[in-house]
């Protein structure tokens, strides 16, 4: 088992690296001369949101349930970013990790419950970041309770891709 987690984790992490590498590169020439339209910025943003939504997967898979959810934050807060430049005239985001602030700035209301989801599930934007509130937030993340905040994530996914 301990073999198997280690193969599907690094062989994930490996894949999602290369795509993410070639993803990066793509858009950086595009960036660098200063061609993007509003419509590629926020295909950047989706684009990148995907490919981290694969490593949401593998890290669930390989029972590291902090590190997808903090993951699967990224995804939101990406697709989020996404709707901010499609509802502004600037095409770079504010560099902030609060879901909720960025779809209100966009005039985004994805309905009281939802929106109460993601005001608290941008804790976790703070687990990959500092060890000392990384500490205190893995006790809470079992195998269940990750599937069931992974699971109101993939309806939110849902919901800003449709919007998109």
């Amino acid at each position: 088992m301990a073999i198997k987690k280690f193969f599907t984790l690094h062989f994930s992490f490996f894949f999602e690296f290369v795509k993410k590498i070639s993803t990066f590169v793509f858009y950086l020439k595009i960036i660098c001369f200063d061609m993007m339209t509003k419509e590629q910025h926020v295909a950047y943003w989706v684009d990148t949101a995907e490919d981290d939504w694969g490593a949401v997967d593998a890290m669930f898979i390989a029972d590291y349930y902090q590190h997808c959810l903090f993951w699967a934050h990224l995804v939101l807060e990406k697709l989020a970013k996404a709707l901010w430049v499609k509802t502004h005239q600037e095409n770079i985001p504010p560099k902030v990790h609060n879901i909720t602030w960025l779809l209100e700035e966009s005039n985004i209301d994805l309905g009281e419950e939802m929106m109460k989801f993601l005001e608290d599930f941008n804790k976790f934007q703070l687990a990959g970041r500092y060890p000392d509130y990384t500490n205190k937030i893995q006790k809470m993340c079992t195998k269940e309770f990750t599937s069931e905040k992974i699971e109101k994530v993939k309806e939110a996914r849902t919901c800003l891709l449709e919007m998109l």
